[in-house]
């Protein structure tokens, strides 16, 4: 068991935090007791360390690998640094790893690569076997000199086999080959193994250092990845299961001698729906089929048969789904189409039936399976031996094993049946896809944390515990609160009485008014940067426009959007020292961005930004009520309440990051208020942490600007006279 002494060797600082000091020493215990931990920590109070520093303790101690992971970039950075510290400290073998295609010199596919690898090591296999054979012959040649009986002979079978390898050297370097990875194999790689250990290197550092060395920088870094202390990744090395498969194989360990650390663990949830949900284009059969065409093999017509029934289905259901006009309506984006049934199976599935002749869908669907195969083995081959200069990918496997897939749980609990349609930017056709979508993420995740020794995730929003536990599927977990611990008089959080913004009301001028007029004063008597959220972009656009033509707004009004370059918005928002910044509290900068000191002084998050109810959601929604049907509302709390409400307090997250940081948090909607326990579930102040409703000072917005003053006045934050109320 671990004490305190031997795991804050690894704090690479003077002091931890108070709720640092307590989060490791609970983290340290549970990991001894081989428990996975649930840490819910306020933004900037050191979650990281918290979590890595007992870790990496308890892994050294207990012969197992680190692996911290986060889908935000921004953290990805953040986890470098502490780890770069932490080597100062004591010093550990970290690697941060990337997927290949951000590190590739020669740009190829994942099946190329796979192939030019492979030709590769056979390449230096048959070159070190002719290097061996050449020694022998010489070493014969010697003894021949000297007389010795049966030499002669030996030489001559030497002297054939070599032939017969110079051969097929000759056959191999008319194939394809990758001359980074040849150079990895051939050469003396020990100074850049020195080189990588000599600190944390990023994936962008061990690109640059592998391309001037003419070296593949990825390969030596999976090659060098065995039994390192500590790996940096992202989700999808840990959430899809066959890539999992391989990253654990390449550490040298197996699932329960890894201890995985999740960052920012509230988006879980949505990456794992995202890695188990499948889909397949009208495109790709398509190409299945024309690839059938030039395919001389008994099995064809097996998989003609099924192909062709499954695209004829897919075009007539969407045909029939798309409403009058609606086709006119199609962008590039794609767009749902509602083809389930509460009674029997889902429309596509029926047209696929009613189409289908044959010997039997099971029957056929396998044959075209093994057909697949087959061909992609031929591509493979063809590749490897240089008679095709690129790797072609086979359109029958993947056709075939998504209606394979599609037909044996598109009924399960969990999977709810979409076809979608978009437009194609060349021809402006449209086209139209399957999806058998995940509702469940369980079905990913439970597996993983089962697997794994244990697994640490930490976010500033994860509570309720409970339904993270429900959610992700883990067992009896440690779990861990700690709020925002720097003074309380440094920050103000203002539940602010403004109507209610439904979706229905949005249009509402009076509505408009009350909210445009409480933005306006948020922004005039703030002194400094203001970030303001909303439900969605168009809402903020909407405000913005309110704004922008107001005299009593002298700030300098900046307008986030789908099709603004985002960080570059950020970058002159941080740059101001009096703007206001308007955005969708589901864009890029409500979490996993930080606004540090000076870079935003006041956060509004306008409204109860629900997502969009969309079928997916609903679908959600039925699957919640379905899977925990004991649990009132089970569905709208899992799928939309909670989601949403840890939106909102990851974008009020955005300001106060330090001890000396100060600033003032916006609500802006009555639902916010303690007047809302009347609404019953559209009220939302009782889905806050209790801590957090405790801060919460209910206000009415012509008081917003006499709150705002009294507090940055008492913290003497204006430069000059404040603003006149």
């Amino acid at each position: 068991m671990s004490t305190t002494g031997e795991y804050e060797r690894f704090f690479p600082y003077e002091e931890p935090y108070p709720n640092q000091r307590s989060a490791m020493a609970e983290i340290a215990t549970a990991l001894d007791d081989e428990r996975d931990v649930l840490l819910e920590g306020a933004p900037g109070t050191g979650k990281t360390l918290s979590a890595l520093v007992p870790a990496l303790e308890y892994a050294q101690r207990t012969d197992k690998t680190v692996v911290i992971t986060t889908n935000v970039h921004q953290q990805m950075r953040q986890f470098v640094e502490d780890a770069r510290a932490i080597t100062e400290e004591e010093p550990i073998r970290a690697v941060v790893f990337k997927g290949k295609s951000s590190m590739c010199h020669i740009d190829v596919g994942y099946q190329e690569c796979q192939t030019l690898r492979d030709t590769t090591r056979t390449l230096v296999e048959k070159e070190e076997e002719r290097s061996e054979l050449n020694r022998q012959s010489e070493a014969l040649l010697d003894r021949i000199r000297e007389g010795e009986e049966g030499a002669a002979e030996a030489r001559t079978a030497v002297t054939d086999e070599l032939e017969s390898v110079e051969s097929d050297l000759e056959e191999l370097r008319e194939g394809n080959v990758c001359d980074h990875y040849h150079n990895n194999l051939v050469e003396n790689t020990d100074e850049f193994f020195e080189w990588l250990f000599a600190d944390v290197r990023t994936p962008e550092e061990i690109y640059a250092y592998a391309d001037e060395q003419q070296l593949c920088g990825y390969e030596l870094l999976k090659e060098g990845m065995e039994a390192v202390d500590l790996v940096v990744c992202n989700y999808h090395h840990l959430l899809d299961p066959a890539i999992r498969e391989q990253f654990f194989r390449w550490l040298g360990r197996e699932p329960g001698e890894v201890v995985t650390v999740f960052d920012e663990a509230h988006n879980i949830e949505a990456a794992a729906r995202d890695h188990a949900s499948r889909a397949l284009t009208e495109n790709t059969l398509e190409e299945a089929l024309a690839e059938l065409d030039d395919v001389d093999d008994s099995r064809a017509d097996a998989a003609e048969n099924v192909l062709s029934a499954f695209l004829g289905a897919l075009r007539e259901t969407y045909d029939d789904a798309l409403g009058f006009g609606e086709r006119e309506q199609v962008g590039d984006d794609w767009h749902d189409l509602t083809i389930a049934n509460d009674d029997r199976r889902d429309d596509l599935t029926l047209a696929f039936l009613d189409r289908y002749s044959g010997r039997g869908i099971d029957t056929e669907v396998d044959l075209a399976l093994q057909l697949g195969r087959t061909i992609d083995r031929e591509y493979e081959e063809a590749y490897r031996e240089g008679t095709a200069t690129t790797r072609a990918e086979c359109q029958i496997l993947p056709a075939a094993e998504f209606i394979a897939t599609w037909m044996s749980e598109g009924s399960k609990l969990g999977q709810h049946p979409l076809c979608s349609v978009r437009r194609d930017g060349g021809t402006d056709e449209v086209y139209g896809r399957a999806e058998l979508y995940t509702c469940i993420p369980r079905t990913v995740t439970e597996t993983l944390f089962e697997e794994v020794h244990a697994s640490i995730l930490m976010s500033a929003t994860l509570r309720p515990f409970d339904v993270i536990e429900d959610v992700l599927g883990l067992e009896e977990p440690a779990t861990m609160a700690y709020g925002l611990e720097y003074p309380e008089e440094r920050r103000r959080t203002l539940a602010v009485k403004a109507p209610a913004l439904f979706s229905s009301e949005r249009g509402n001028p009076e509505t408009q008014a009350a909210v445009g007029d409480a933005l306006a004063d948020a922004t005039r008597f703030t002194p400094g940067n203001a970030l303001l959220f909303f439900p969605s972009y168009a809402e903020a656009e909407r405000y913005y426009e309110r704004l922008r033509t107001r005299s009593d707004v002298t700030s300098r009004l900046l307008l986030d959007g789908p099709d603004v370059e985002t960080e570059s918005t950020r970058q002159s928002f941080v740059g101001s020292d009096d703007a206001a910044l308007f955005t969708s509290l589901w864009g890029t900068l409500a979490e996993g961005v930080s606004f540090d000191g000076d870079d935003a002084r006041t956060v509004a998050v306008v409204g109860v930004p629900y997502p969009h109810l969309s079928e997916r959601l609903e679908a959600i929604q039925d699957a919640y009520d379905r899977a925990y049907g004991d649990r009132e509302e089970a569905g709208w709390r899992y799928a939309v309440e909670i989601p949403t409400i840890r939106k909102t307090r990851q974008a009020l997250g955005r300001v106060i990051r330090s001890p000396e940081d100060f600033g003032v948090r916006l609500l802006v909607d009555k639902r916010y208020t303690q007047a809302s326990v009347e609404m019953g579930k559209y009220g939302v102040r009782e889905s806050f942490p209790r801590e957090e409703r405790v801060e919460l000072v209910d206000v009415e917005p012509e008081k917003l600007r006499f709150s705002m003053l009294n507090f940055y006045a008492d913290l003497d934050a204006y430069d000059g006279a404040p603003p006149t109320p």
